[in-house]
């Protein structure tokens, strides 16, 4: 009698550590639902680029933003980055500005990556509290698209189609909403 109270005493703990860890999620640093920011202000920060400069996010209003997380040990960021590059230099001029943030821990492995990629666009360092701005960063790369008047319009996790995120970009460059 003793040992099956025992057990299920043991359950009981199990599970109610099971259901702490489910309904903990969300303070642990669980991204809240994808939509979230979608058609709300972006979140506006500061920081230093790979030089020192500071950057803003604010400076940007007016423009088309790519706002793109990323790491260098992430497979899809090495695809998407290049193109990122050329983004810039053919869209910058109609007013796409991309900015990348880099989730590394060290800037040193990112300073040799943007080296090789010689962007023109701002490179900063990035951390859990700009991630959390953003919803929550889980898994690279996560790329927001923000309109002109500093709204998120598109939400990108993973490793996305380049063709229809460059329709996207020329749409918003262009003014047209969805």
């Amino acid at each position: 009698m003793a040992n099956r109270r025992v057990r299920g005493a043991g359950r009981l703990i199990v599970v109610c550590g099971l259901f702490a860890l489910w309904a903990g999620a969300g303070v642990a640093g669980a991204a809240p639902p994808e939509k979230s920011l979608l058609h709300r202000p972006a979140p506006v920060f500061t920081r230093s680029d790979l030089d020192g400069e500071r950057v803003s996010l604010r400076a940007y209003r007016g423009k088309v933003v790519l706002l793109n997380f990323w790491a260098t040990w992430c497979g899809p960021c090495e695809v998407e980055l290049p193109r990122f590059v050329a983004w810039q230099r053919q869209y910058g001029p109609q007013g796409l500005q991309v900015i990348a943030v880099s989730m590394d821990d060290s800037a040193a492995p990112v300073r040799a990556f943007v080296r090789k990629l010689n962007p023109d666009f701002p490179v900063v360092m990035g951390d859990e509290k700009i991630g959390t701005l953003y919803g929550g960063v889980l898994g690279l790369p996560v790329t927001f698209l923000i309109s002109r008047d500093g709204k998120v319009a598109e939400r990108i996790q993973g490793g996305a189609d380049l063709g229809l995120m460059e329709r996207d970009i020329q749409r918003l460059l262009a003014g047209r909403a969805h």
